[in-house]
C-alpha cells in the first residue's frame, strides 16, 4: 500500500513540477499551518463547572444525543489525544474557560484564576501542544436574559467584565508557560428576539465594557485578544449587539484582532473575500472556520467549495503569519472524535490545495487582461492529481491514509466510548 501512495504521489509530483510547483516545498509549509482545534466539541459545549447543572443562558445548543461524550478532563484529553493522532502535522487546542480544572467544586466565573488551567498547560507541554482560550459568557444564570457586557444591569456587566478580564489574566499565563501566544477569544450573545428601540444604548454599553477590558496590556508574546461578532442567534434574532460591523470598527479603531467565524454570516456572503478587505486595516485575524446549513448551525466542517475558496484567500493573501486558523462547530449527533478529524483535514486538504496552484502564472493572467486563460488554468488545476499528494502528506506524518481512519475511530468507539454511561453528565 505505501509503494502504491508513493508511486502515485511521484507522478503527481511531476505533473505538478511542469506548472513550477515543488511539493516537497509546499509540504513542508502545510506541516507548519496550525489549526487551533476547539474542545467544545468533544463535550457538547458544556463544560466543567457545573457537575449535573442544566444549561441555560446564551442561545447555545449542541443537537443529537450520540453516545461517549467526555464528561471530564480526563476525558476530553483523552478523545482530543486520539483526533491528533489521526491528524498530520501540529495543531493548537481552543478552550473555553469553563473546561477549567475546578476539582468537582463550583468556581464563579469572576473568580477563575490560573491555577485552573495548570492542568492543561501541563498536558499541552507533555503533548507539545499550544492553546487558545475563548471567555465563556453564555450557559449562566447571569445570561438569562440575554445580555451580558451589553447588560443595562451594572452588576451583571461588571461580573462579565471581571469574568473577561480573569479569562485575560489566565491567557497571558498560558502563553508564558507554553512560550507562545495564547489567542483569548471575546464572543458575545447579546441580543434580542425582537425589534429593540435602543441599539445604540446597548452598544455604547458593549464599548465602554471592552474598554475597561482591555485597559490591562500583556505582552504580545504571552496572549493576544481578538473579538468575535455575529449575524444572529437563537434568542437574538432580530438584533445582535456585537455584529460583524460593530466589532470591526472596534478592532481598526482599537488595533485588535478580528474574528471571523464562517458560520456568522448570510448564506450568500464570502467570509473568504472578507480577508483582503480588512487585513490592511487590523494587524491579526482570526478565522473560526464552520459549516453553517441555512443558518449557523455548525455543522462539521467538510471540503466544499466555499473552504477551498476560503483556502485560496488565505494563501493569495500573502499575510498567512498574520492569520490564525481555528474550528468552531458543535455536532452531537456523531462520533465527536470523528467530526474532529473530518474537520481538521478538510482544513488541511483545503489549503494544500491552495498551495498547489501557480499563483504567479495565474496572476500574470489577470494583470494582462487575459480573464479567459486566467479561468480556464482554474478550471485545468480541479482535475489535477492533488489527492495522492494529500495521501503522501499523511503517510509522511504517520497518519492513516485516506479512509483507513475510520477504522481507528470506530475501534475507539467499541473500546473507550461506548463504555461511559451517556446517561450521566
Amino acid at each position: 500500500m505505501n509503494n502504491e501512495i508513493k508511486k502515485a504521489y511521484e507522478i503527481a509530483k511531476r505533473r505538478y513540477e511542469d506548472l513550477g510547483i515543488n511539493t516537497e516545498n509546499i509540504l513542508k509549509r502545510l506541516k507548519e499551518i496550525p489549526i487551533s482545534i476547539h474542545a467544545w466539541q468533544g463535550d457538547d459545549v458544556s463544560g466543567f463547572e457545573r457537575p449535573n447543572a442544566k444549561l441555560s443562558g446564551g442561545g447555545i445548543i449542541a443537537t443529537g444525543n450520540y453516545p461517549g461524550k467526555a464528561r471530564n478532563i480526563q476525558e476530553l484529553q483523552k478523545d482530543l489525544g486520539k483526533a491528533l493522532s489521526l491528524i498530520p502535522g501540529s495543531h493548537r487546542v481552543n478552550l473555553h474557560s469553563f473546561h477549567g480544572d475546578f476539582g468537582g467544586k463550583f468556581i464563579e466565573r469572576n473568580q477563575y484564576t490560573p491555577e485552573y488551567f495548570q492542568y492543561w498547560i501541563d498536558w499541552a507541554k507533555e503533548k507539545e501542544l499550544k492553546l487558545d482560550l475563548n471567555s465563556t459568557l453564555f450557559s449562566h444564570p447571569k445570561a438569562d436574559d440575554g445580555f451580558t457586557l451589553s447588560s443595562k444591569s451594572k452588576e451583571i456587566r461588571q461580573f462579565w467584565i471581571e469574568h473577561v478580564c480573569r479569562c485575560r489574566e489566565i491567557s497571558a499565563e498560558i502563553g508564558k508557560q507554553l512560550k507562545k501566544p495564547c489567542i483569548h477569544n471575546i464572543w458575545i450573545p447579546d441580543g434580542l428576539k425582537d425589534i429593540p428601540v435602543d441599539r445604540m444604548g446597548y452598544r455604547e454599553l458593549l464599548k465602554d465594557s471592552l474598554d475597561e477590558i482591555l485597559q490591562e496590556k500583556y505582552p504580545p508574546s504571552e496572549m493576544k485578544d481578538t473579538i468575535e461578532g455575529k449575524l444572529f442567534g437563537i434568542g437574538s434574532e432580530s438584533f445582535v449587539v456585537g455584529s460583524y460591523d460593530f466589532y470591526l470598527s472596534y478592532a481598526i479603531a482599537n488595533q485588535v484582532m478580528l474574528t471571523l467565524d464562517t458560520g456568522h454570516f448570510h448564506p450568500t456572503e464570502s467570509v473568504g473575500d472578507k480577508i483582503s478587505a480588512i487585513l490592511p486595516f487590523i494587524p491579526e485575524l482570526m478565522l473560526h472556520i464552520s459549516r453553517g446549513v441555512r443558518w449557523d448551525s455548525d455543522h462539521v466542517v467538510i471540503l466544499s467549495n466555499d473552504l477551498i475558496q476560503l483556502a485560496e484567500e488565505i494563501v493569495r493573501s500573502k499575510a498567512m503569519d498574520r492569520i490564525h486558523l481555528g474550528l468552531d462547530y458543535f455536532d452531537a449527533s456523531i462520533n465527536r472524535i470523528g467530526a474532529w478529524v473530518i474537520g481538521t483535514r478538510a482544513v488541511q486538504k483545503s489549503l494544500l490545495y491552495a498551495l498547489l496552484q501557480p499563483w504567479e502564472t495565474l496572476r500574470e493572467y489577470e494583470e494582462n487582461g487575459q480573464y479567459f486563460q486566467r479561468l480556464a488554468f482554474l478550471e485545468e488545476l480541479k482535475t489535477l492529481p492533488f489527492g495522492p499528494v494529500w495521501d503522501y502528506f499523511c503517510l509522511k506524518n504517520n497518519v492513516p491514509v485516506g479512509y483507513s481512519w475510520i477504522k481507528e475511530i470506530e475501534k475507539y468507539e467499541n473500546d473507550v466510548l461506548r463504555k461511559r454511561n451517556k446517561f450521566k453528565d
